[in-house]
């Protein structure tokens, strides 16, 4: 996903379009609502670092916290609570005694005559229960938050390998 850059000062996280131009939160704030008013206020560049304290204090605090949250998802960190097959240990992932259940879980579902009910009777979870083990990409080493995947600090359980042909078989019960 490539960074737009605010048309106004320059700085590199635009997240925010007028009339189709990327600005950044603050630039947008200020900016006018007519075309003609708005190419008047691009002309007027201002340097980004100068806007710095507004863009750190004009943050409410859910977004500081999803900032923060994102920040410790590209450092390969837990998001949450341990997945079943995890214990967590001074912030860190490591793998639970039961890890070994996750890895015939994942390969139990790969044969032919083995369905989620099935599966999950099996293991005693419910079927969304069992969906959200077989997708969830913390088994394979991986961090997903915000939609984004990151390189997790903690050991996988099972193979990429593995993992993938699960979700080729989830996505072909999804398609009937």
């Amino acid at each position: 996903m490539e960074e737009e850059e605010c048309i106004k000062c320059g700085y590199k996280e635009a997240d925010s379009k007028k009339f189709g131009l990327s600005f950044c939160s603050v630039c947008c704030q200020f900016a006018p609502n007519t075309p003609e008013e708005l190419d008047e206020y691009i002309k007027e560049k201002i340097d980004g670092n100068s806007l710095k304290p507004l863009r750190k204090y004009s943050m409410t605090r859910g977004q500081q916290q999803k900032s923060g949250m994102i920040k410790k998802a590209q450092q390969g960190s837990a998001m949450s609570r341990a997945p079943f097959g995890y214990t967590l240990e001074n912030k860190q992932l490591i793998p639970a005694q039961n890890f070994k259940e996750i890895e015939e879980i994942f390969e139990q579902f790969l044969e032919q005559d083995m369905t989620l009910n099935k599966l999950a009777e099996k293991h005693n979870l419910s079927v969304n229960g069992l969906k959200k083990i077989l997708s969830n990409f913390t088994y394979i080493g991986k961090v997903k938050f915000n939609n984004q995947i990151f390189e997790g600090t903690h050991q996988p359980i099972i193979s990429s390998i593995l993992f993938n042909k699960v979700q080729d078989k989830l996505d072909k019960i999804k398609k009937n």
